[in-house]
């Protein structure tokens, strides 16, 4: 069987004007993935990133410690199927509507940084809203938007890809979230109780046989774990 890779994305830079820069600490992460897999001999036929700059540069950082040892390192390749849904917008078309049952919202979202707990709980609402459905606004992607594109993604390296291969795909913890409600049928409030888990460059492994696809293992950050350094577990 072929196996394919999710690598969530190192940590980005959370409550700072640009999320979508990795953390000293995510770089750190990717760079000890990519050694530790290397180390492992797991090498790849192929790679690929959405085009969103914390996943590529996770990619990056992980595959240069691939490069220093000798290990071949496929082209890494780009599609935007596999970027993180828009977070920022589904706040800006949701929020109003929460605000009456939740009016100190604005000045948590606005605050993140200072308040994580807080923001998760307000998030996770948000999240649960646009879930239903029954808040999708015009030029927003919906859930099944959202869920659609990731299966398109999917379909296209089923339709490139041998029995044989090995696939990274450096991506997002929604993407991933998305995959997950797809292949085990969980309901997707379920999924994303699941996604609140994901720890940053945790690898996320997918068996698959032509067109059918199983989940073979969840979450796995041993990386990380055995440096027995706390900080480097990281959840955003």
């Amino acid at each position: 069987m072929g196996s394919i890779y999710l690598i969530r994305h190192g940590q980005a830079s959370f409550g700072a004007d640009d999320y979508d820069v990795l953390s000293p600490t995510g770089v750190r992460q990717a760079e000890i993935l990519g050694s530790h897999l290397a180390e492992l001999g797991l090498s790849f036929d192929r790679c690929l990133a959405g085009d969103l700059r914390r996943q590529q540069h996770t990619a990056t950082s992980a595959l240069a410690q691939f490069a220093a040892v000798g290990l071949p390192v496929p082209t890494l390749e780009t599609d935007s199927a596999f970027n993180e849904f828009d977070a920022d917008a589904v706040i800006r078309a949701l929020l109003p509507d929460l605000l009456p049952e939740e009016p100190e919202a604005l000045h948590i979202l606005r605050n993140a940084a200072h308040n994580r707990g807080e923001f998760q709980r307000i998030f996770a609402l948000i999240i649960e809203r646009w879930l239903t459905g029954t808040y999708d606004t015009p030029g927003l992607e919906s859930w099944l938007g959202f869920v659609e594109r990731v299966q398109a993604g999917l379909q296209r390296i089923l339709e490139q890809a041998d029995n044989t291969q090995k696939i990274a795909v450096f991506t997002s913890g929604g993407t991933i979230t998305a995959l997950l409600h797809l292949i085990t049928l969980m309901p997707a409030k379920q999924a994303f109780e699941l996604n609140w888990q994901i720890v940053n460059t945790s690898l996320n492994h997918l068996k698959f046989r032509g067109r059918e696809v199983a989940l073979a293992s969840f979450n796995s950050h041993a990386h990380l774990q055995l440096l027995k350094a706390p900080e480097l577990i990281t959840l955003r």
